[in-house]
């Protein structure tokens, strides 16, 4: 549960809004000024603080100050909430690191999308931190190649928006591609329109090579599932790198091969499960390929279209398959979300 530390010294507001708080499914903790807060926030390291100017003892300004001399702390993402709205408080609150005001009186809609925008920048974030660390731990392997050097200087970082055409099928191949953040899949198209995907991506994964080792067009599409941020990695320079570095070559190979592994499994699924069988399996992959470390619970938002391209059915038949997921209590779902609430019985489901 994603920890929020809520700092203000008028009692009636901050019960009020540890309630709304509470009931959107944070674990709130409060304070009713600046110094009893710093020492929440060591003890319980929230994932966002929410803090009013104005307070007692230490004010919210003193409270930014201590955080951002704490290594632990001075990244948490900092929201004041204010009845201030002279242009120099709001300066100097941006100007020592808060990330956004909310301003008094508010509604609950302002205050939650407040957070969620707030959260989502971070999530971002570390996302895009931990896969440039898994990209810097593939240029280490290969550390010493004075190809290495051409590689990094070609990884223009392109911005892809929800749904948008990374390349179709047919077409030829001229970079490696590699996600940086957000989430991409692959797909055919039948001669009937029919869409099946054929292949999940993450943050940190590579895609695209089969076409560039075989030397071929592109034997699927390719398409973001969110808003991503892409690397594409020049196919000159791959080529210089499979071609005089083992380790590189090998690590593709891996690759082929477990991408080889999966089309046999998703083929087999196809011909022999049911429906049921299928379409838990399809969330069971999204739960592999996506959910978060350190996170109990497992949570998605994708499309009902979508899902059912992964499934490889119509959108009318999942609907009524996770209604009946959902019935069982193995999942809920929301417009274009899905959370799983029973891991073991999705894998335990029978054909």
């Amino acid at each position: 549960m994603i920890k929020i530390l809520l700092v203000e010294d008028n009692r009636d507001i901050r019960e009020n809004t540890a309630e709304i708080l509470e009931l959107a499914g944070y674990e709130v903790f409060t304070a009713s000024e600046g110094r009893e807060g710093y020492e929440i926030a060591l003890q319980q390291n929230p994932a966002l603080i929410i803090c009013d100017i104005m307070m007692p003892v230490l004010d919210g300004y003193g409270l930014l100050h201590l955080l951002n001399k704490n290594a632990q702390l001075k990244n948490t993402p900092f929201i004041f909430l204010t009845a201030k709205t002279e242009r120099n408080d709001f300066r100097k609150g941006m100007e020592m690191g808060a990330d956004d005001y909310i301003t008094k009186p508010f509604t609950d809609i302002e205050l939650m999308n407040a957070i969620d925008s707030r959260l989502k920048k971070e999530e971002k974030i570390t996302e895009r931190m931990q896969a440039t660390q898994k990209l810097d731990g593939f240029f280490d392997s290969i550390r010493g190649e004075e190809t290495l050097k051409e590689l990094a200087g070609s990884n223009a970082i392109q911005q892809y928006k929800k749904k948008q055409r990374i390349y179709a099928e047919g077409q030829q191949p001229h970079n490696l591609w590699y996600i940086i953040s957000g989430k991409v899949r692959t797909y055919k198209i039948n001669d009937y329109g029919k869409e099946l995907t054929v292949g999940l991506f993450a943050a940190g994964d590579f895609f695209g090579y089969q076409s560039l080792l075989e030397n071929t067009v592109y034997q699927e599409s390719a398409e973001t599932l969110e808003e991503a941020e892409i690397s594409g990695i020049g196919r000159t320079d791959f080529e210089k790198l499979i071609y005089k570095n083992k380790e590189v070559a090998q690590k593709f190979i891996r690759l082929l091969a477990r991408h080889v592994h999966e089309k046999e499994e998703q083929l087999l699924s196809l011909a022999y499960n049911s429906l049921r069988k299928r379409v838990a399996e399809a969330i069971l992959v999204l739960l592999d390929k996506y959910k978060e470390a350190g996170k109990e619970n497992f949570s998605m938002h994708i499309s009902r279209e979508d899902l059912a391209h992964i499934v490889g059915t119509t959108t009318e038949s999942l609907i009524r398959t996770l209604s009946d997921f959902k019935n069982e209590n193995i999942i809920s779902a929301s417009p274009g979300n899905i959370k799983v609430l029973d891991e073991i019985k999705l894998k335990n489901m029978v054909n």
